[in-house]
């Protein structure tokens, strides 16, 4: 599995910090969309850089459409040499109509069509090809030569889709390059739900190719039991977030925990949102999260997800320390080939991003 690291410096330090992450061996570097443009903190790093791929993770696709989205995405290919992965998400209604007031309609079509969009604009570029798009949800049928950018000598960039239900995953695994696991998810649903909408997604494209996998599992560790504690509250609390959510309601029935869901909800509506984590008991704590020692969950990660997962980041909900650095070198060491002893002598590594 590469490892990925989240970029979470603003402004200028986003150089800094994507130019340690490449020089100790991370194969990616990742930014959100919360509070910042994606594609606007990864120009910086782009220019500083020289091999290490760099992508969103996420942006909002129905907050754009697919020209604007297309244009920063090739803009940002050509600046970072060819190496951008643009991952997209949908995010949810709530957001998409009253914070960006765009239009929200049948997601997994609407990600569908937002894509092969996207590929017809950028075949305009690159081939040649007359833009002559039109869908249910998007039209792109001009371009004049004077708004065409002309071919990328990159081509156009690696696309991942953020999924969760079997829709979504069954698009991701037609239309796009990679899937953006949620780290809501545990080794059961991925094995018996999630890669199975990939594979049905895959025939229905006629593809050869398998779409890369991308996980972000949580993790529990600490130095010492205070540490270990205070990793597994925090893991706790945001699993119980994640589970009092519908739309994830399939996760858990996956493992017989549906009703968790409705009890979940019942507290957020009842602002006991502190009293969440509570209902996280040690079983269902180890089904979303590897836990144990820091000199052990690097192994673990392997065994669980090495035969299913291509790219990995870590999913840390609290301050881990220096509780991370022997798991960073373990999978640094796994993805390069090299051996966990030569890694773990390298200089210490930034947090798991």
């Amino acid at each position: 599995m590469k490892l990925d690291y989240h970029l979470t410096a603003s402004g200028s330090g986003l150089v800094a910090e994507a130019q340690q992450a490449e020089s100790l061996g991370y194969q990616g570097a990742f930014v959100g969309e919360i509070a910042h443009d994606p594609f606007v903190a990864l120009a910086l790093p782009a220019a500083a850089t020289s091999s290490i791929q760099l992508g969103t993770c996420i942006a909002l696709a129905f907050a754009r459409n697919p020209m604007t989205t297309a244009i920063a995405a090739n803009d940002l290919q050509l600046l970072s040499n060819g190496r951008l992965v643009l991952g997209l998400g949908s995010q949810i209604k709530a957001h998409v109509t009253r914070r960006f007031s765009m239009p929200w309609s049948h997601p997994a079509p609407r990600m569908r069509e937002f894509i092969l969009a996207m590929r017809a604009i950028w075949a305009a570029w690159n081939d040649g090809m007359r833009l002559n798009f039109t869908g249910e949800f998007y039209s792109h049928t001009l371009m004049p030569p004077f708004f065409n950018p002309g071919a990328n000598p990159y081509g156009p960039p690696v696309v991942a889709l953020a999924a969760v239900g079997t829709r979504m995953t069954e698009v991701a695994g037609e239309v796009a390059d990679a899937l953006l696991c949620h780290g809501f998810t545990t080794e059961s649903y991925l094995r018996t739900v999630t890669l199975p909408a990939v594979a049905r997604g895959r025939e229905r494209a006629g593809a050869p190719r398998p779409v890369d996998v991308c996980i972000a599992p949580f993790v529990v560790t600490g130095t010492n039991e205070a540490e270990f504690q205070a990793a597994a509250a925090a893991v706790r609390n945001q699993v119980a977030f994640y589970a009092s959510t519908p739309a994830y309601r399939g996760v858990l029935e996956v493992h017989g925990w549906g009703d968790l869901q409705t009890e979940l909800q019942a507290m957020t509506k009842a602002d006991r949102w502190s009293e969440m984590g509570s209902l996280i008991d040690d079983e269902i704590l180890a089904a979303f999260a590897v836990v144990g020692e820091p000199a052990e969950v690097g192994p673990m990660l392997c065994e669980r997800f090495g035969d299913m997962a291509d790219r990995v980041s870590l999913y840390v909900p609290y301050d881990p320390g220096t509780a991370l650095e022997p798991v960073i070198s373990y999978l640094l060491a796994a993805g390069s080939g090299k051996s966990a002893a030569a890694a773990a002598a390298a200089p210490a590594p930034p947090g798991a991003g």
